[in-house]
């Protein structure tokens, strides 16, 4: 066994040499057409795993059906034994595995620098497949992106990636999951530039595209197909969009905005009062899985007694990825099936899946919530178009599949808050050109309505009440780019500074070295805190005391230390919490001892020379 781990690490040492003399600069600081040549095989790799883990989903998702469909308490027992195995895992491996996995990456990228572990992704998968497989209400997105920005990272690690390009790396890896996953690698691209990284930068979305299109390549050739996720043999070819139908849309935006924000308030509310139930963490994937299966019971006790012989496991199981297919075919409507002649049964279909999907992800399960939001804007846009066809104000050639379809992509736009990445992957799931008009409205009218009513998405609620500096500009993803350690440092007087000092001597050393600020230290060199230059000023008014007073005596404890790893998002962060003008550099560990100070215009000149270079 060492033999064999000798080897393995040989192999790695002899490709990072060979690529170090292949690549135009150091490894650490790849040349944009290394970054590409990266994104291509991180794309292959991602599509690859994709195509696995879908496969093996597949057919955990396929037996599991069986059964529940022959026995009906197989739909309480199937999501306990799944969602008590994910249970398991997260607590064994990795915390982060839990939940829908997107704001777990975009935290990795503002607050780890993009360093995600290995175990993580192998987790997540594992864990994703026990959940959805088992009827668990939750999707394939939030694994599929975590899986491919663990890929990615790693990858970054392995070879010694610097900062700002490892967030492209785990960048590629999430836009080749969601190209290879919905075979959609336009609105893998925009994801990842709209809601992960922010950034619109010819730089940043090279590797990025590239990494989509061989993921999608790689995907296409594995499965000998190439086919949209929802095609209809039936699709909407003619329906023809027209002027008369606008106000009907911006409805039905207004209407999914709605939808969107109720949906990502009840999962937060979901999460908040798992978080703050006092029992053991193993147990409460356990509650949400026994509340999921006595609401399905429930469910199909009440058709069956409405409907006789329509029994079957509830379409908000799983992805719901069957019932979002009928309801963009427009023959399905008054086919005799009952949730395609009933407006009501689907609106009570919308309530049961977003309380369906919290049971699953706020107690502790793995999976996405694109997919049941997804369900969520069909049903509810089924359940509009429905409205208008037996109100008679359908218009002539008009479907409530179409409304379906639109409905879709204005509550992924409500809920995420990315417009043009809702907009383009409902076109790529579908590939149908005939509603994209009415696609753009209500989707735009959805966001806008969703931001006024609650300024987060369902990814950035949490991290923003956790403090995570998110932003959403251009200058936030420039700051964070720029590690701490490229500003000019102001170095420390020779003669260190100890709380005994007499402060007269603080004052001699201001005069000779001109130094704003002063670091104060023990006798060992570990940093105590700082004498600001202001507190200095303020003592000079009084001079007769200042032989009697002690460094001690002006030592501020309160303000915070930057360290070498931070970036300067989170400098500029530390920065307007004080009044000050420089920060103390100290090195990491319990032991901090003080390098250099780093002053506020130095950091806003750093910035303005990335402006220009930008």
């Amino acid at each position: 066994m060492t033999t064999v781990i000798e080897v393995n690490f040989d192999v790695i040492s002899l490709t990072r040499r060979g690529l170090s003399r292949l690549l135009p600069t150091s490894v650490g600081g790849l040349g944009d057409w290394s970054m590409v040549a990266l994104g291509a095989a991180i794309g292959v790799l991602t599509g690859l795993a994709a195509v696995a883990f879908a496969w093996v989903l597949h057919e955990v998702e396929h037996f599991v059906r069986h059964s529940q469909e022959s026995s009906r308490w197989m739909l309480i027992v199937w999501p306990v034994i799944g969602m008590g195995l994910t249970g398991v895992l997260v607590r064994l491996f990795a915390s982060e595995a839990k939940g829908h996995g997107v704001p777990q990456v975009m935290k990795a990228l503002i607050k780890n620098n993009g360093v995600i572990r290995w175990p993580i992704g192998a987790t997540k998968t594992v864990a994703s497949i026990l959940t959805v497989g088992t009827g668990g209400s939750a999707g394939t997105e939030g694994p599929i992106v975590q899986i491919g920005a663990t890929a990615g990272s790693v990858i970054g690690q392995v070879l010694k990636i610097s900062r700002e390009n490892m967030s492209t790396l785990v960048g590629c890896g999430a836009a080749a999951g969601i190209a290879s996953i919905f075979n959609a690698p336009i609105a893998g691209v925009f994801f990842v530039i709209e809601i992960l990284l922010r950034d619109f930068s010819v730089r940043a979305i090279s590797p990025i595209l590239v990494a989509s299109v061989f993921s999608a390549a790689t995907t296409q050739a594995v499965l000998g197909e190439n086919t949209a996720l929802f095609a209809s043999p039936e699709q909407l070819h003619g329906y023809v969009f027209s002027f008369v139908e606008l106000p009907g849309y911006v409805v039905l935006g207004l209407v999914c905005g709605a939808v969107a924000v109720a949906f990502n308030k009840l999962l937060h509310w979901g999460e908040d009062a798992y978080d703050a139930w006092k029992i053991h963490p193993l147990l409460k994937p356990l509650t949400g899985a026994l509340g999921l299966g006595m609401l399905g019971v429930a469910t199909v006790v009440a058709i069956e007694s409405v409907s006789p012989g329509s029994s079957g496991v509830p379409r908000f199981f799983g992805g719901g990825y069957e019932t979002i297919t009928s309801l963009l075919t427009p023959s399905e409507y008054g086919s005799g099936d009952l949730i395609g002649q009933s407006v009501g049964m689907l609106a009570w279909l919308v309530a049961l899946k977003m309380l369906a999907t919290t049971l699953t992800l706020a107690s502790g399960g793995s999976g996405g919530v694109f997919a049941p939001s997804l369900f969520l804007g069909a049903t509810t846009g089924a359940a509009f178009g429905l409205l208008l066809e037996r109100t008679g104000l359908m218009p002539e050639g008009g479907s409530p599949a179409a409304y379906a379809l639109v409905g879709m992509a204005a509550v992924v736009a409500g809920s995420t808050h990315a417009t043009l990445t809702s907009i383009l992957i409902l076109f790529e799931l579908t590939r149908d050109v005939y509603v994209l008009l009415p696609i753009m409205l209500a989707a735009t009218v959805a966001t806008i309505f969703a931001s006024v009513i609650e300024r987060d998405s369902i990814y950035t609620f949490k991290l923003r009440r956790e403090g995570v500096l998110l932003g959403a500009a251009r200058d936030i993803v420039l700051l964070r780019r720029i590690p701490v350690t490229s500003v000019p440092i102001e170095p420390l007087p020779d003669e260190p500074v100890f709380p005994s000092d007499p402060l007269a001597e603080l004052i001699t050393l201001h005069a000779r070295h001109d130094v704003p600020d002063f670091a104060v230290t023990d006798a060992e060199g570990v940093y105590l805190g700082m004498v600001t230059g202001r507190d200095l000023r303020t003592a000079l008014i009084d001079r007769e005391a200042i032989p009697l007073l002690l460094v001690a005596e002006l030592l501020r404890t309160d303000l915070p230390t930057l360290t070498p790893d931070e970036s300067l998002d989170t400098v500029v962060d530390k920065m307007a919490e004080t009044d000050i003008s420089s920060l103390c550099l100290v090195t990491g560990g319990s032991t901090p001892r003080p390098i250099g100070l780093i002053s506020r215009e130095k950091v806003m000149a750093r910035y303005r020379q990335a402006l220009e270079e930008s």
